[in-house]
């Protein structure tokens, strides 16, 4: 990683470990000095809540706010009714139209904690993408859109690629994805000044043809950041726990449980996750991560009660560690604590661990037995 960008944006996402890929580091680097870059992430409304494993891309456009920049959210209103093929080894469900609006509105919160939607120049906003794409002509589509993406790339995509070379069903329909994603980028441009998408490791193919797409119809540069793919020390996903996803949502998923999740993070993790997901001064991160044997506690609980913080609140985070330093400290059980009313004198370990959540199938448990 080079040291030597001078944009403040350039500068504080690689010293906090968030640049895989830049298109054209130097001309986004002397862009970022000169005005504000409103830049945009996309996200599919599939669920009423985002999972840890989006939280890097929530972080990035933190980050860009942090630096003196415009986030601009993109819920994929339109192209959640197509299907994201990336990453994915099966066609994914579709949803209506008032499942997607639901899941948008409840997305929105999320982002309401970790960005400031004012009338500022850097104030994020949320945008639609259904708002353009659902008033696309097909031919015209094709006609002005299709003409400048040929097959035999499209077909060099890992997105498209694994789906075939594994000989799994890659409908017409999630085809069609990136194309509409590239066209998000060119409406973007022209709607609000749009220079740069960003995104993960997966994503680089769609973001270079965005920005291609936007060269060809308007002549406009625009520029590509990804994140390198964020997983666990154990190689595991980030996003993923024992019992199933680490949503952002409460709703989804109580605040002791996601301030343990960060709790229980590999020793190895703890740096990287203080970095990305968290605010924590640098200089503290590398006292932190630098502390060995039991001492390492102080730094997992440092990053359970910051990450928990940003995306809960400081109560829910003042609560988990509470409640984890009156069960393991103190010997007691703190009020979080999951907790089953039994109607029955017998019922074993497994039933009880199912029951509050602690393993998700009878199956799994006895595998773990």
């Amino acid at each position: 990683m080079t040291n030597s960008y001078k944009s403040d944006l350039l500068r504080l996402l690689n010293e906090r470990g968030y640049i895989h890929q830049i298109t054209d580091a130097d001309a986004l680097d002397g862009l970022a000095q000169k005005q504000i870059v409103p830049a945009y992430i996309g996200f599919d409304a599939t669920a009423p809540s985002l999972h840890v494993g989006n939280l890097v891309s929530i972080m990035l456009l933190r980050r860009l706010q942090q630096a003196g920049h415009k986030p601009i959210v993109v819920m994929g209103g339109g192209t959640t009714k197509v299907g994201d093929p990336s990453g994915k080894d099966e066609v994914r469900k579709l949803l209506d139209n008032d499942g997607i609006k639901q899941n948008i509105a409840s997305i929105r919160r999320i982002f309401e904690r970790f960005l400031n939607f004012d009338d500022s120049p850097t104030g994020a906003i949320m945008v639609n993408n259904a708002d353009w794409l659902d008033k696309l002509g097909y031919i015209d589509l094709l006609r002005d859109v299709g003409r400048h993406f040929t097959l035999n790339r499209m077909l060099t995509f890992d997105s498209v690629r694994l789906r075939l070379e594994r000989e799994q069903p890659l409908t017409f329909l999630e085809f069609n994805y990136m194309i509409l994603q590239a066209y998000d980028f060119l409406e973007l441009s022209r709607r609000y000044g749009c220079r740069l998408q960003m995104g993960g490791s997966d994503q680089w193919g769609n973001i270079v043809n965005g920005m291609e797409l936007g060269r060809r119809i308007d002549g406009t540069d625009l520029f590509g950041v990804t994140t390198p793919l964020i997983t666990k020390s154990d190689g595991s996903k980030m996003g993923k726990s024992v019992s199933g996803a680490v949503w952002l949502h409460e709703d989804q998923l109580p605040h002791w449980d996601y301030w343990q999740f960060w709790r229980n993070s590999d020793d190895r993790d703890v740096g990287k996750f203080l970095r990305l997901f968290t605010d924590i001064d640098l200089a503290e991160i590398i006292r932190l991560e630098a502390l060995e044997g039991s001492a390492i506690n102080e730094a997992k609980i440092a990053l359970a009660n910051a990450a928990t913080a940003l995306c809960r609140g400081e109560e829910a985070a003042k609560a988990a560690e509470t409640t984890a330093a009156q069960t393991f400290s103190g010997g007691g059980a703190g009020e979080d604590l999951p907790s089953v009313k039994i109607e029955s004198s017998e019922i074993s370990i497994l039933d009880a661990l199912l029951a509050i959540g602690f393993a998700s199938s009878k199956k799994r448990g006895e595998a773990a037995n």
